[in-house]
């Protein structure tokens, strides 16, 4: 019984989250703004300072990364093809009718919300923070790992992390636990969506 509580107390948080970001529009282009954040930056810096265990297999992550900004993956365009691939894959798991009743509109248009987000080179403590959140992703949430990963997305992963993390944890709730599992979250989301509106 306690393992059930549990599973109805993650999807009602997960459902709280994902409604939380449906409803405050305006809360995106903060969320994006915190990820900007320098003292955080400086933490991840000496993080990787002393973290000398990782540091070649960051050394490589740093190169791809070099390459990536080279190749201007921090172009509004590519950060919102990473998001769009996360909502794409969100979608795979919520029916038509889930999506029109739940966040269909909403979400479709939040991805045009993070033209509002400034976006600044990667330097410093910004790539250690960077590597880190994509190497969170991976054992977090492997099966949006491995979509982003082809175009070296998930490096941009920290800029918008906080404003599609509860998609994401979904997306893994689906996987791991199944479409019932799924469906229950979508479900709750609605609930709390027409109660507002």
């Amino acid at each position: 019984m306690v393992a059930v509580d549990n599973m109805t107390s993650d999807i009602e948080d997960l459902a709280n989250r994902i409604s939380d970001i449906i409803m405050s529009p305006a809360t995106i282009s903060g969320l994006i703004n915190g990820a900007l954040n320098v003292p955080l930056d400086m933490g991840y810096l000496a993080w990787g300072y002393m973290d000398t265990d990782s540091r070649f297999a960051h050394q490589t992550q740093r190169f791809r990364m070099a390459e990536a900004i080279h190749n201007d993956i921090l172009n509004y365009k590519h950060i919102t093809n990473a998001v769009e691939i996360i909502f794409k894959e969100f979608d795979k798991y919520a029916s038509l009718s889930q999506q029109n009743n739940a966040y269909r509109g909403v979400v479709s248009s939040m991805v045009g919300r993070f033209m509002s987000a400034k976006l600044i080179g990667m330097i410093g403590g910004m790539s250690e923070r960077s590597i880190r959140m994509s190497e969170s992703l991976a054992i977090e949430a492997p099966e949006i790992y491995w979509l982003l990963r082809p175009h070296d997305y998930e490096l941009t992963y920290f800029l918008f992390e906080p404003a599609v993390k509860p998609f994401i944890d979904a997306v893994h709730v689906g996987a791991t636990r199944g479409q019932p599992a799924f469906d229950k979250i979508i479900d709750a989301v609605g609930r709390k969506l027409h109660v507002t509106q």
